[in-house]
């Protein structure tokens, strides 16, 4: 019997601090044999958004704990690690840095191969966890960084078809949730006072709808959302209606944005049947799922999500990446240094900024 591989993965790129250890499986999927990640929602809440320095200083106190508490769930040894994947990029530099060098010190000191992940990929690949999905694929990534329609061709193998010109989709929920007083973070406030209030109350811009093919932007409904909060004077009516808007506006334009998206895919891989993976921290908002659903039943065709507890920042879908790149022989040697910016198709062009023409 083949020997199936078993590794330890590590992401520290934001605000939380997580360890997992997993297995591949017949099936094609994983055997998530742990998956610990220590949140820092409670230090970060009073200031509304992550303090990087901070953030650093939690996942030094924390990371040991965690990969040891990883361990110790999973009931394999370091020695019986085939490999160690760390979280390298995109992120916070003095937070990817925690991860990454506590990474290469064990995969040095036991010799053992060292991947170090694209975050993006980790989320890119996350449904694979659960779910053997062949490629290509079109995926939908939303997080708090980035908003992305991307061909998934193979492992390492990705192309843009567009992304956000300004703000990234969870950026624009924080935002809103800090305006509207709702709390951090802000995807899970936003999603539950829009449950209290008339969506349809506030007539809300959908930037660039009708132009740039799927590329999008948030920072002018961002806009109105402020100028809208000021006139609400403490209105809690108003406050979640305006909540409700916001959420609406979002679910219409991935809604049209998403539908060009799917004909982009299949005119440049010739086919008619189009597998939408979406992923990331945003991936986790039901109407969000719900709304995608309406139209994969409206146009025809599948929709696959990671389980909630892999939408968000985690370990396992960095130890993922790392079995997924170590069996195509994609390993790093223990120099290799943290980025903030990674994209995952570098032949992109670089969207943001002032002069962009669409």
């Amino acid at each position: 019997m083949t020997k199936k591989i078993t590794f330890l993965g590590i992401e520290t790129s934001c605000d939380e601090t997580a360890a997992s250890v997993i297995r591949e499986n017949d099936k094609g999927t994983a055997d998530i044999l742990s998956n610990i990640v220590s949140s820092q929602i409670s230090e970060h809440k009073k200031f509304g958004g992550v303090v990087p320095e901070l953030a650093a200083r939690a996942h030094l106190e924390n990371i040991d704990y965690i990969i040891k508490a990883a361990l110790n769930e999973s009931k394999v040894s370091l020695k019986e690690i085939d490999g160690i994947a760390a979280t390298a990029g995109p992120g916070l530099i003095v937070c990817l840095t925690v991860g990454l060098n506590i990474g290469k010190s064990i995969a040095a000191f036991l010799n053992k191969p060292f991947v170090a992940v694209n975050h993006l990929e980790g989320h890119a690949l996350s449904p694979g966890l659960e779910n053997y999905i062949k490629f290509p694929y079109l995926l939908l990534l939303i997080s708090g960084g980035h908003s992305q329609f991307l061909i998934v061709k193979d492992v390492n193998q990705y192309e843009q078809l567009g992304t956000t010109i300004d703000d990234a989709l969870g950026e624009a929920f924080d935002k809103t949730a800090k305006m509207l007083d709702l709390g951090y973070p802000g995807g899970p406030s936003v999603e539950k006072a829009s449950k209290m209030g008339d969506k349809n109350f506030f007539k809300l811009p959908e930037p660039i709808i009708n132009k740039a093919g799927c590329n999008l932007s948030f920072a002018g409904l961002k806009t109105a959302v402020l100028r809208e909060s000021k006139k609400i004077n403490g209105n809690e009516k108003l406050k979640f209606s305006l909540a409700a808007s916001f959420q609406n506006t979002i679910n219409k334009i991935l809604y049209k944005k998403t539908k060009i998206a799917i004909e982009m895919f299949k005119k440049k891989i010739n086919t008619s049947n189009v597998n939408l993976v979406v992923a990331g921290g945003v991936a986790a908002n039901i109407s969000i799922r719900d709304n995608l659903k309406k139209l994969s039943k409206e146009i025809g065709f599948t929709t696959i999500y990671p389980n909630l507890e892999f939408c968000g920042d985690n370990a396992a879908m960095i130890a993922w990446a790392g079995i997924q790149r170590f069996k195509k022989n994609l390993l790093n040697k223990i120099d290799v240094e943290a980025k903030s910016r990674w994209p995952l198709d570098e032949n992109a062009p670089y969207m943001k900024g002032p002069g962009l023409k669409l």
